[in-house]
């Protein structure tokens, strides 16, 4: 995280939001101190989900597979706006990302022009397909926070090779558009970020990439590792420098996750997710959804964050980590970030 997104953070926070943050850390530290969940908290930020859908067919996605086992649908605002009143005070951060494009929900900015009014910094992750000039200019009206742009690639044949169905042409116009609307605007947001998703394709233009960065004036770069799903056997899309992969080469050849399972997760105590339709789910590499821990159209924030069903949760990873399937290709705390 950049200095500029550090004091755009600090912006945000209200003694009642510090408070809230000491709860949290006492709770996941007493938590693990006993073996047993203990929560006092709230979360200190969360995930909401735009919507399902998305323009291109990336192969490690479900949105871009037309994979899912959930339903396919947009964010509704009127469900949006229930959701944040009850939480506001609390939340820190907040991103309108899980999975799908954001840019395709038509009531994307207004959602978050009402998170940014209620004192919550405000990010979001797009394909940048969308962001033509009155989309750029209406975007920074929201006073979105940050965004990060997906590209990974600095040619057209590198980049479509991963982000399946895209143009880079049309990611390099909308970053264009985005900081010109800043600068038209007189605004320091939202702070624009690169996003090169490393894998075997696209590893030998780390260095392009940097050059690019730097030449269409773009904030910050980050380097993110790729999860991929059939790891074990090898997969064309895990790269040669070890640096950039979550995973390592075995010396049977096969490959394991980097991350050593140990029986922890500050994301359980200290954020969540929630998708279009209002499931709780624990984390975003739980992107089928698998574990419903509540549901807000049929009870509050409060009641299901402190529910028996998500100690239930938080309790059995404390325990055994590895016997949760979504935190067996977890690699969290191993990514590579900035440049």
């Amino acid at each position: 995280m950049s200095f500029q997104s550090n004091i755009q953070i600090f912006k945000k926070i209200t003694l009642k939001k510090i408070t809230n943050i000491f709860k949290v850390w006492i709770s996941y530290h007493i938590s693990q101190y006993r073996k047993k969940s203990w929560v006092i908290g709230l979360p200190i930020s969360i995930a909401i989900e735009p919507t399902t859908s998305c323009n291109l067919r990336c192969p490690e996605c479900p949105s871009g597979l037309r994979q899912f086992t959930r339903p396919i649908g947009m964010l509704e605002p009127s469900f949006f706006k229930q959701t944040i009143d009850e939480i506001y005070n609390h939340i820190i951060y907040l991103t309108f990302y899980f999975q799908g494009e954001p840019y395709l929900n038509p009531n994307f900015l207004e959602m978050v022009q009402y998170a940014s009014e209620k004192g919550i910094y405000t990010s979001t992750s797009t394909n940048a397909h969308y962001l033509n000039t009155e989309m750029a200019e209406k975007t920074v009206k929201s006073k979105l926070d940050r965004i990060i742009i997906s590209i990974d690639g600095t040619t057209q044949e590198t980049y479509q090779q991963y982000r399946i169905g895209g143009q880079l042409n049309k990611v390099i116009e909308g970053t264009k558009n985005i900081i010109l609307a800043k600068k038209k605007l007189k605004s320091k947001t939202p702070h624009v970020v690169f996003q090169f998703l490393v894998v075997k394709p696209n590893e030998h233009q780390i260095n392009d990439i940097k050059q690019l960065t730097a030449e269409l004036g773009v904030d910050e770069l980050v380097f993110k590792s790729a999860q991929v799903y059939q790891y074990e056997n090898g997969n064309p899309l895990i790269p040669e420098n070890i640096k950039y992969s979550r995973y390592h080469k075995n010396a049977d050849g096969t490959y394991s996750i980097k991350n050593k399972l140990l029986n922890q997760c500050w994301r359980m105590w200290s954020s969540c997710v929630i998708t279009w339709d209002g499931l709780v789910v624990p984390c975003c590499f739980d992107k089928d959804a698998k574990h419903q821990l509540g549901d807000l159209k049929h009870q509050n924030f409060f009641e299901l964050w402190f529910s028996n069903k998500y100690q239930t949760f938080r309790a059995k990873l404390l325990k055994s980590r590895k016997d949760i399937d979504i935190c067996r290709n977890c690699t969290e705390g191993i990514k590579v970030f900035d440049i």
